[in-house]
């Protein structure tokens, strides 16, 4: 019989280590466990396309939580310590904690973590998960004003209610970012109010250069604040210093408030592409791997564990797939158009 993965700790510790053509690791793993969200972002999933008649996948067409545990521990087996579930918006997956009590189970894995939109994170919730093994969470508020943020969501909801969502999390003892992605014209006015409101707290806020991720969001390039713009509002109020990178593979630059105030991130994929050292491999809810944020064409890994793929034949698939990517779009993104069709949408396969 051939050997199931994942290894022993012992094992994986002592494998060659799995590098993609560029000679680059995996090492954090993102799973978007619904492509479904109550929000209608207009830099993500605007209304006027994402209405009452867009075809979402169905209950029997997502990975089940068994199916996601049994790819997670290849991933492990590859070199992953880091999960992120993100979606659509992962809290309307239902029981989403007994996947991160499983996620937390497996050998190898450090650090699982959470994005959301925080409109359903109750301090219910927020303790359920912090239990189930969750160490942080990224929240996202693109603005402070209830009229930009509203306008942003374009549902309704108010940022109070996300304010109290940190709150909530804060007590459940997550650690916590804000993620806040800026586009000009919409929500740039906000830049420095969200760092005044957060600064002199333990939460790290994170500014998002506008993305052209998928294909239906009306991208425009001149709609993006670079993160030379936004550094460059911020320090006109309190003098900022870089921050040496935690880990190899981090996407925020880091840079800290000289008045000891805490430290904020930029993730810059528009003006300073990081594509030289991405680590990341994306999962889509029915079970498709994508190599790169912008990816064109995934990888059905449901049909192989539903044709009854033994974890041996997961652990090759996984490795031939990752020693196979030479992605590097946001570093060609000026002189090479995507092959193979159309980029995947942000709301899909999470950010």
């Amino acid at each position: 019989m051939a050997k199931e993965h994942p290894r022993s700790p012992a094992e994986m510790a002592a494998a060659p280590q799995v590098l993609d053509t560029l000679h680059r690791p995996v090492r954090d793993l993102r799973i978007s466990v619904t492509d479904h969200c109550n929000f209608r972002c207009v830099y993500c999933m605007p209304k006027a396309v994402f209405g009452t008649r867009y075809h979402f996948v169905g209950h029997d067409g997502l990975l089940q939580f068994g199916e996601i545990e049994r790819i997670a521990r290849q991933f492990a087996a590859l070199g992953v310590t880091k999960i992120r579930l993100t979606g659509g918006e992962p809290l309307l997956r239902p029981r989403l904690e007994d996947l991160v009590a499983r996620l937390a189970a497996i050998p190898g894995i450090e650090d699982i973590a959470l994005t959301t939109n925080a409109s359903m994170l109750s301090p219910e919730k927020a303790a359920a998960l912090r239990k189930a093994g969750l160490r942080r969470i990224n929240i996202s508020l693109d603005a402070l004003d209830e009229d930009v943020f509203q306008r942003m969501n374009d549902v309704g909801f108010p940022a109070s209610r996300v304010l109290q969502a940190i709150d909530d999390a804060a007590a459940a003892d997550l650690r916590i970012k804000i993620n806040m992605v800026v586009r000009r014209g919409l929500n740039d006015t906000e830049i420095v109010p969200m760092a005044e409101r957060f600064r002199g707290t333990q939460h790290v806020l994170r500014y998002i250069e506008y993305m052209d991720v998928g294909n239906l969001n009306g991208w425009k390039l001149e709609e993006v604040v670079t993160a030379k713009e936004i550094l460059g509002a911020l320090g006109e109020r309190w003098p900022l210093e870089p921050v040496k990178a935690q880990r190899y593979g981090d996407v925020a630059t880091r840079y800290r408030y000289v008045d000891g105030q805490g430290e904020i991130g930029v993730i810059s994929s528009i003006s300073q592409p990081f594509c030289g050292s991405c680590t990341r491999a994306r999962l889509s809810p029915e079970g498709q791997l994508f190599t790169c944020l912008f990816g064109t064409r995934g990888h059905d890994l449901r049909a192989l564990l539903r044709d009854g793929g033994t974890d041996e034949t997961l652990y090759e698939t996984l490795a031939g797939i990752w020693r196979a990517r030479d992605d590097r779009y946001s570093e060609l993104r000026a002189t090479a158009v995507p092959q193979g069709g159309q980029k995947v949408e942000m709301f899909h396969i999470g950010g």
